[in-house]
């Protein structure tokens, strides 16, 4: 009976420790809604109650950390001068990221630009503020704690698709989710998950997945004012389609339902695979030690 809840090492078996935090972010299901009302009651604006989800989902975290007396750096949420430059690297990367994939659509003819009337650096600052929030929450949740315990639990690959499979499944229920937007889409949030858990493992840190998903997002919809998975946004622009098929732009869905976005997810991924980072350089030549007889 041991052996079901402890590993060789007398350690609580990763299985344990994911259905540990599934169990305490439900028990945080039921106090969501009257902690809000509380808080919005004591004067808390909504703009002031955004991050509520998000804290939540960190204190959930934490908790877990410190249960098995580990600290937040070791889930790669060390706030540090490097988790600053490998969030603001992502960002960039992934504003780059669209544009590459709007540039191919609109190099075909499949979408033009106007500028929006009603923009303000008050609207673009607002969204980015909401995106950089959803972007913690949704890396947090998918390539912290659990992804981590699955990482340990089946291997890399084997964790990295099944997050990925669910990233792409809980999307399924977004508006416009039909047809070969739903293939293109569903495809594309799969590779997605793919780069930010491979730029997880690169760095161990979530620095580079959450700037990544940020930059994405945000130049997706506060810039460009596309869709984003879906949902309408406001951006500097308004886009204006030519009537080409979706599996081309994206449509309302956003370019990410694109075949375009596809192919530069592809790129991007390789990339990343490719990339040798000091992360991994260090843990070679500790394994080349450790082969060689010393204590590592």
């Amino acid at each position: 009976m041991k052996n079901f809840f402890y590993n060789n090492n007398n350690q609580l078996r990763n299985g344990w420790w994911i259905l540990i935090f599934v169990a305490f972010i439900a028990a945080t299901r039921p106090i969501y809604k009257p902690l809000k009302q509380g808080l919005t009651q004591l004067g808390f604006t909504d703009v002031m109650l955004e991050p509520l989800s998000l804290t939540l989902i960190f204190l959930v975290t934490w908790l877990c950390l410190k249960l098995r007396k580990e600290s937040l750096s070791d889930v790669g949420l060390g706030f540090n001068l490097r988790f600053f430059s490998q969030l603001f690297t992502g960002t960039l990367v992934g504003i780059i990221m669209m544009l590459a994939t709007v540039a191919a659509i609109w190099l075909i003819g499949g979408v033009s630009f106007e500028l929006d009337p009603q923009v303000s650096w008050q609207l673009i600052s607002y969204g980015f503020y909401l995106f950089l929030l959803g972007s913690l929450l949704e890396e947090i949740l998918h390539r912290g704690f659990i992804f981590q315990r699955l990482i340990d639990g089946i291997g890399v690959w084997g964790a990295q698709l099944l997050i990925a499979s669910l990233f792409a499944i809980g999307h399924w229920g977004n508006p416009g989710m039909l047809g070969s937007t739903q293939v293109f889409a569903s495809l594309d949030l799969f590779l997605g998950s793919l780069i930010f858990g491979l730029a997880y493992i690169k760095t161990r840190s979530l620095a580079l997945p959450i700037g990544m998903h940020l930059g994405w997002n945000w130049s997706q919809g506060n810039l460009l004012g596309f869709g984003v998975s879906g949902h309408d946004t406001s951006g500097w622009f308004k886009p204006v389609f030519h009537g080409m098929e979706e599996w081309l732009t994206g449509g309302e869905f956003g370019p990410e339902a694109s075949v375009f976005s596809v192919l530069v997810s592809i790129v991007t991924f390789v990339i990343l695979l490719s990339w040798k980072t000091k992360v991994e350089k260090t843990k070679n030549t500790a394994q080349a030690i450790g082969d060689n007889g010393a204590t590592v």
